[in-house]
């Protein structure tokens, strides 16, 4: 079984969520809960995903509704520290511009 660790910060402008493991079918319920009680109201979601080595579509399904809950609640998600194959299934799917900042947010 795959182990997917989930780490939280709240600040007063943001919320950065550390991920660490494989983002499948397997971990990505666990990841789903720990954002659902986040109270996100307005505020960024900075997802750090420098531990992430491995994200199936379920990963990428569960960015996707995160980054739609956020817009409807006001707020937007960034996706940092991308690894060659979470990128990759960003790129090949065309979902890295609504995913990830560009250099100016990411500084």
């Amino acid at each position: 079984m795959n182990v997917l660790t989930v780490t939280t910060r709240q600040h007063a402008d943001r919320t950065v969520v550390t991920v660490a493991g494989e983002m499948d079918i397997d971990s990505c319920p666990a990841l789903e809960e720990a954002t659902l009680v986040i109270p996100l109201g307005g505020k960024t979601l900075h997802l750090e995903m420098s531990g992430v080595s491995f994200m199936d579509s379920v990963g990428l399904n569960l960015l996707l509704k995160l980054r739609r809950r956020l817009l409807a609640e006001g707020g937007q998600l960034l996706v940092t520290g991308l690894q060659s194959q979470p990128a990759s299934v960003l790129r090949l799917t065309e979902t890295d511009t609504l995913l990830t900042p560009d250099t100016a947010q990411a500084a």
